[in-house]
This record gives C-alpha cells, sequence and structure tokens, in this order.
C-alpha cells in the first residue's frame, strides 16, 4: 500500500508547488509546461513498475 501512496502524495506536493508558480506567473506558455510535466508525472504513476 505504500508503494502507491508515497508517489501518489509525490504527485500532489509536485501539483501544489507546480499550481502557485502558476498562480504567481499567469502565462500561457508556462501553464503549457506545468500541464506536461504534470502528466508526465503521472504517466511515470500510472505506469510504474508493477507492485
Amino acid at each position: 500500500m505504500t508503494r502507491r501512496l508515497l508517489p501518489l502524495f509525490a504527485l500532489i506536493v509536485l501539483a501544489a508547488f507546480l499550481g502557485i508558480l502558476v498562480m504567481k506567473v499567469p502565462r500561457l506558455d508556462l501553464g503549457l509546461v506545468v500541464l506536461a510535466t504534470l502528466f508526465l508525472a503521472a504517466w511515470d504513476l500510472w505506469r510504474g513498475p508493477p507492485a
């Protein structure tokens, strides 16, 4: 259970950090890079090594 919970928590912390960044610097190109980053992190979490 911890093998899935800890990476999920890390993804939430990353999303919170990047969300604050986008709120403080509201630029379209930065928002697209943040979305791509979150997508790749979520994909890595989803397709990671089997538990």
